[in-house]
């Protein structure tokens, strides 16, 4: 049985990976016994799990039925295991968390820092990415999300909100008008942040009514802190989350402006697995939420 667990982990490696090389490569094994424990697969169930071709491989029917059934057994094993280890009865163990990177940086760090400090027995694997993870094929126990949560069988803890805030620099406020109105971002040279709006429009609420402004970039970027830092060095105006800014706004390098005008702020949640939570996970979300709710209030 050992045997055929290892077979069917390897197997779900491969479809993750999207080829046998790739997920030989993510295993650290030679692709030859990745073939071949697979092929046992097929032989032991007669049945093909797998289409294979030059553009990588596809799952048969068989397969995609068979692929499914076995990471519901590798997780029921896995949890086992847990059980057994006694993260179900203390806080222990490995907690791997997901957060976008700037906000990851500025707000989740230091907390993962203090909860080591107050949990010894738990070890952290803090993955800073701005793409949306999949926490099952991640195996990742807990995300920050940052918007509105599509309906998914995943819990969340709300943990605090972010605005969208328009800003520049006082010295280039004091070479031109701040905006006073929406309208007024036409005659500005704006710094373009695509990841987090299309480059040339941006959207605003007036007295509940909703409005887009045509901008005009001088400078496009793909990340907040390059927004940030052109905007502190007088570049132009921008829009980025509230705490992409906070620092700068704070040490008085950037301005916000626009204020009355900005639209709804964004929940920002914790995001984990439905079922038994690990107490290690538990730990950390009580520990984090109230954190996190201090520096994230609208």
């Amino acid at each position: 049985m050992t045997d055929r667990l290892t077979s069917m982990s390897m197997l779900v490696a491969c479809v993750d990976a999207g080829s046998l090389s790739a997920g030989a490569r993510k295993l650290g094994l030679p692709l030859a016994t990745v073939s071949r424990r697979v092929a046992d697969l097929e032989t032991h169930l007669g049945a093909a799990l797998l289409n294979r071709s030059v553009r990588g491989l596809t799952l048969t029917d068989s397969g995609a039925a068979y692929v499914a059934a076995c990471r519901r057994v590798l997780d029921d094993v896995a949890e086992a295991e847990r059980i057994a280890s006694g993260e179900f009865v203390a806080p222990r163990g490995l907690l791997q968390l997901s957060a976008p990177i700037v906000f990851g940086r500025l707000h989740v760090l230091p907390v993962v820092t203090a909860f080591l400090q107050a949990y010894p027995e738990v070890d952290v694997r803090l993955d800073q990415t701005d793409r949306t993870i999949n926490l099952h094929e991640d195996h990742i126990d807990a995300a920050v999300r940052i918007g509105n949560l599509p309906d998914s069988t995943l819990k969340a803890r709300r943990i605090g909100y972010v605005r969208r805030v328009v800003c520049a620099s006082p010295a280039y406020l004091a070479q031109r008008r701040a905006p006073g109105d929406p309208q007024d971002l036409a005659d500005h040279d704006c710094i373009s942040f695509e990841t987090l709006r299309p480059g040339t429009r941006w959207t605003f609420d007036t007295d509940g009514e909703t409005s887009t402004v045509q901008i005009r970039p001088r400078l496009t970027v793909t990340t907040a802190e390059a927004a940030v830092d052109a905007a502190v060095a007088g570049a132009g105006v921008t829009r980025v989350l509230s705490y992409q800014v906070a620092r700068a706004v704070a040490a008085g390098q950037l301005v916000v402006l626009l204020d009355a005008h900005e639209r709804a702020p964004w929940p920002v949640n914790l995001v984990y697995r439905a079922g038994p939570v690990p107490r290690k996970l538990r730990a950390f979300i009580d520990f984090a939420a109230p954190r996190l709710d201090a520096v994230l209030r609208p």
